[in-house]
């Protein structure tokens, strides 16, 4: 069984570009404004990459993937 991860984001660094949820909408979700949130901070099963890549390509750092 892989590790749980968990999605950590840092709202008041996004600055709504969308470019995770763009690679990972499964994960990664935009409100009203642009700015990024998760219906469920636990990454699915199979994702991981998708979450983790999505997280990195972020332009201002505003995501981590930590272990849950």
């Amino acid at each position: 069984m892989s590790k749980r991860l968990k999605v950590v984001i840092d709202k008041p660094a996004c600055c709504g570009y969308g470019v995770c949820a763009e690679i990972c909408p499964e994960v990664y979700k935009l409100d009203e404004n642009g700015i990024v949130f998760v219906d469920d901070e636990i990454v699915p099963e199979g994702l991981e990459d998708r979450a983790r890549e999505g997280a990195d390509a972020c332009p201002q750092s505003a995501l981590a993937i930590v272990d849950a």
